[in-house]
């Protein structure tokens, strides 16, 4: 399942596949980063005045970061609840109690 986000001025597609951003089918990061908190905010905003966030290199709208955002959390909470998500916690859980113990 995917959630469409945008499409770019080339025409590429903007998507949400599982857990991460894909630019025409390729993945371009996994969170967004507020362009306020990104290291070359002021290009940004000087390039895309109206951009509140970043995915990867792809500048987003608040409604556009709001659609991403929602996908991106609701795919992590339906990865969490499944049984591979479980077996990760664990796996981590057990990996970080050893390395402590040791």
């Amino acid at each position: 399942m995917s959630t469409y986000v945008k499409t770019t001025a080339d025409g590429r597609k903007v998507e949400v596949m599982g857990t991460a951003v894909y630019l025409a089918g390729k993945k371009e990061t996994d969170r967004l980063i507020p362009v306020q908190e990104h290291p070359n905010r002021a290009a940004i905003l000087n390039a895309v005045p109206n951009a509140t966030h970043m995915a990867g290199r792809l500048p987003l709208t608040a409604e556009e970061a709001a659609i991403a955002q929602t996908a991106l959390e609701a795919a992590k909470a339906a990865y969490d609840a499944s049984p591979l998500g479980i077996a990760e916690r664990i796996r981590t859980t057990q990996k970080n109690a050893i390395a402590n113990r040791d």
